[in-house]
This record gives C-alpha cells, structure tokens and sequence, in this order.
C-alpha cells in the first residue's frame, strides 16, 4: 500500500481512474480523453507527459485516415499504482472514519 503524490492530483488521478475503467487492453484518443474529463489540450498534455514520464502510461502517435491520432493507454504498473493508491486512500479514510482502530489492531 502506497500513497501516490504523482497519481493524488486531481487531474492526474481523474486520467488514471478514466484509463482503468476502459479496461486492460483499451487505448483512449486524446480528444476523447480531453472532452470527457473538460480539459485544455495544454493541461492535459503536461499531465500526461508526467504520466508517461512515471511508466503509469504509454502515448502512441499514429494516424487514422490521414489525420494524425494521438492514443493514450495505460500501462501494467500504471494501474499496479493506482491500485496501491487507491488501497492507501481506502486505509487513511478507515482511519478517520474509526479513530483508534488502527492501533487497537496492532496490540
């Protein structure tokens, strides 16, 4: 369990969390990807390059019908480290929700 300072910002995480659900295999277009989450083309490039710069993504430049395509997929240890985001922010919100509790389970 690992909390991500790279994954936690909200952009970031709202990029991992929209790759996740296409599934394993899936690639998003980068326009898709910038309409769905309402980002500027320049903010979602600097985050993806931070992204990919991790090894969370992999962006693939290509063209389809003569125009060019920007394709973003997520990667295995990109979604290794959302899990083990997810798992930390899972175990912080138990914490608070029962304050005690985590010690109480180390006696």
């Amino acid at each position: 369990m690992r909390f991500d300072e790279l994954i936690h910002q909200p952009t970031r995480l709202k990029i991992m969390a929209y790759l996740t659900g296409l599934g394993s295999e899936a690639q998003v277009e980068f326009g898709t990807l910038q309409r769905e989450l309402g980002l500027t083309e320049g903010n979602l490039s600097r985050h993806l390059a931070k992204l990919e710069e991790a090894g969370y993504l992999r962006i693939e430049k290509g063209y389809a019908k003569k125009r060019p395509r920007t394709w973003i997929r997520l990667t295995g240890a990109g979604r290794d480290a959302l899990q083990g985001h997810l798992a930390a922010l899972e175990e912080l919100a138990r914490t608070a929700r029962y304050p005690g509790a985590a010690g109480r389970e180390e006696r």
